[in-house]
């Protein structure tokens, strides 16, 4: 390839999301059904009150490429969102992995859900190996400088939260119900509940009242109760008003 002057750009000249997928056949699956339960509630109850629904993305289990000069490396994040970026690639297509050289934007959030075998790389207690890339805990921290990073084990319900402060990764304390992230007005936090017929410790968004982000099943449940207690409500009013007798369906 000849050099041009001035240089194109990274997104001109290098692999695009549809080069570089987060499918491959040789991948090993999720550990567990946890990695697929978690991160979607994660998803439908991320809603932000200061950022469109379209420039929000939103991803689990795809593969984030970060180095152009190494453009076959990647991470994949077990959760992570980006702010500010359309949510479909260029406007039109779901993504296939997330470029950031193509994107122009890194991820604001990452969340990882530890393993028996990813702990001390999640936690950064892996040293980078000769000739491989980077760790998670470089990546996040000193490539793409992702703001915030949460790490939860769910065997012994234990969140923690990173924040950049100063370029490095810094232990942010998390309060009795989580952590508060002012910019996005949401916070992270654990939620005893039922999710899919599962009862335990989530990690779930809550908003500045400190109510519990709703799921669409939820918000659909709980339109039908109050649809229910209005029917009940006029019922009564109905039987009142006969007992008085006064015809309620009379004009």
């Amino acid at each position: 390839m000849y050099q041009t002057d001035p240089p194109r750009s990274p997104k001109e000249v290098l692999p695009t999301m549809y080069d570089l997928k987060s499918e491959d056949p040789e991948e090993p699956g999720l550990p567990d059904e946890f990695h697929d339960l978690q991160p979607e509630l994660l998803r439908l109850t991320f809603r932000p009150v200061n950022y469109p629904a379209d420039q929000i993305f939103v991803a689990s289990d795809l593969n984030l490429y970060y180095d152009p000069r190494h453009p076959q490396w990647y991470k994949r994040p077990d959760w992570f969102t980006v702010l500010g970026v359309s949510r479909l690639y260029e406007q039109q297509d779901l993504r296939l992995s997330y470029v950031t050289w193509q994107e122009g934007v890194n991820p604001f959030i990452v969340i990882e859900l530890l393993s028996p075998g990813t702990e001390k790389e999640d936690l950064g207690q892996t040293l980078r190996e000769v000739n491989q890339p980077p760790t998670k805990w470089e990546v996040y921290e000193q490539i793409l400088r992702v703001p915030y990073y949460f790490v939860f084990n769910r065997y012994t319900d234990e969140l923690q939260a990173f924040g950049l402060i100063t370029s490095r990764y810094q232990a942010l304390p998390i309060e009795d119900q989580g952590l508060w992230l002012e910019e996005v007005q949401l916070g992270l936090g654990l939620w005893r509940g039922i999710y899919q017929g599962i009862e335990r410790l989530w990690l779930r968004w809550y908003d500045a009242t400190g109510a519990w982000i709703p799921t669409p099943a939820e918000l659909a449940e709980q339109e039908r109760q109050r649809a229910e207690q209005e029917r009940q409500r006029a019922e009564q009013l109905a039987a009142r008003l006969r007992a008085l007798g006064i015809d309620p369906d009379l004009p």
